[in-house]
């Protein structure tokens, strides 16, 4: 019986690794689709992990009139409803460095846009998800055989009642205190069940 050899940067590269991630490997040939493109279908896909992780349903408003995603949270613990929805907005930055010094760090809306985030009262909450990742995509992700591991990390804000400042865009503080994961949504959808904000 023949056994295949196997391919350069396949399981093989894993040993001495203890099954964590595989090692870095020479650059694959990628496609040429435009690198904004593809930074917002990275922030999509760690969108998708959150809410598979906190049990959470997405749909996508179509037409999209400013708000990316409707994310909906059912449990019987719910006070307003068995099942919250809160919209979802979208950023994604390879600006920003990975754990930017202090609490907080700047991004910068367009003023319409930070009007709609920012309009309060509402009926269904929004919040803002702004995403760090490297500037290049050979460091978005790597995988190994326990694990996937996605760069760099998105962080929440609700911008209800921001003020606008900027003649045409406003900078805006997200807090890295709050980054966006399976257990910060579910506490968000806990305080949104309960009737708060999130």
């Amino acid at each position: 019986m023949a056994l295949a050899q196997p391919e350069p940067g396949g399981p093989s590269r894993a040993g001495g690794h203890g099954g964590g991630l595989l090692p870095q490997r020479i650059a694959p040939l990628r496609g040429t689709l435009a690198t904004t493109a593809c930074m917002e279908t990275l922030q999509v896909g760690y969108l998708h992990a959150v809410a598979a992780a906190a049990g959470c349903s997405l749909s996508q408003p179509f037409p999209d009139n400013g708000i990316d995603w409707h994310v909906s949270h059912g449990a019987p613990g719910h006070l307003v409803d068995d099942e919250v929805t809160i919209k979802v907005q979208l950023k994604c930055t390879y600006q920003i460095p990975a754990r930017p010094p202090g609490a907080t760090f700047a991004f910068t809306l367009d003023n319409a846009h930070l009007v709609k985030l920012a309009r309060t009262p509402v009926s269904v909450h929004k919040i803002l998800v702004v995403m760090l990742v490297p500037r290049s995509q050979d460091d978005w992700l790597r995988a190994g055989h326990d694990r996937l591991d996605l760069r760099h990390c998105c962080y929440w804000t609700n911008l209800a009642g921001h003020p606008v400042t900027g003649r045409h865009r406003t900078t805006v503080r997200i807090p890295t205190s709050r980054i966006f994961d399976d257990r910060a949504l579910c506490e968000i959808m806990t305080r949104v069940g309960a009737g708060g904000r999130p």
